[in-house]
């Protein structure tokens, strides 16, 4: 869009801002990126984290995904009308069976309560996760996945009327699926997630 002088007419106010920080209720990890974000081999850091979406009918949907930072492929995208554990635990073990077994990849987070769990933590170790996290109240240590939150807000949900939380889940899926392989970025010199990673682990 820059290279041809095109402009984003459509912003969104943001309002509302969910925040899963609820204190120090678990174990807190240290930030291993501190906002270095230079990946270039898929599969070796990855970032979480969730939105919240306001529907027409006055509910709120929430929006946990997972992020390749080197590719930015969205590697696992779940939908649910509470941020709850559940909802943590399906977009982990979405992205568990997504990814490569002999990956050890760094998986970076706010400090939300869910990411401080005990369970999701043994989890996370169990399959050779190294865990990160955001300093407190920073967003821009998880920019990655916040950026992504931003776009899809801004290309696909604000601009039609969302009713229900079934039209919610349906419009992420077709929106990752078409972002994961159609979308291009400049940045990856023209290609697509799915593309770079493939000619990525083709060549190395």
């Amino acid at each position: 869009m820059f290279s041809m002088g095109l402009k984003v007419t459509l912003f969104s106010k943001h309002s509302g801002r969910y925040n899963s920080y609820h204190g120090h209720i678990g174990q807190v990890a240290p930030n291993l990126l501190n906002q270095q974000f230079k990946a270039q081999k898929p599969y070796t850091v990855l970032h979480t984290d969730v939105s919240q979406f306001k529907l027409t009918c006055g509910k709120w949907g929430y929006i946990s995904t997972v992020i390749d930072e080197a590719s930015n492929e969205v590697l696992a995208a779940k939908v649910s009308s509470t941020p709850n554990r559940v909802l943590i635990d399906q977009t982990l073990e979405t992205l568990i069976k997504k990814i490569p077994a002999t990956t050890k990849p760094i998986l970076h987070s706010d400090q939300g309560w869910q990411y401080q769990m005990t369970n999701y933590q043994v989890k996370l170790r169990h399959h050779h996760f190294i865990q990160s996290m955001s300093r407190k109240g920073n967003c821009l240590d998880n920019a990655p996945v916040e950026s992504f939150f931003s776009m899809i807000k801004r290309e696909c949900l604000k601009r039609v009327r969302i009713t229900s939380l079934s039209e919610l889940s349906t419009l992420v899926e077709h929106y990752v699926a078409w972002y994961n392989t159609q979308r291009i970025s400049l940045k990856r010199h023209g290609l697509t997630p799915v593309e770079y990673r493939k000619q990525y682990l083709a060549n190395n």
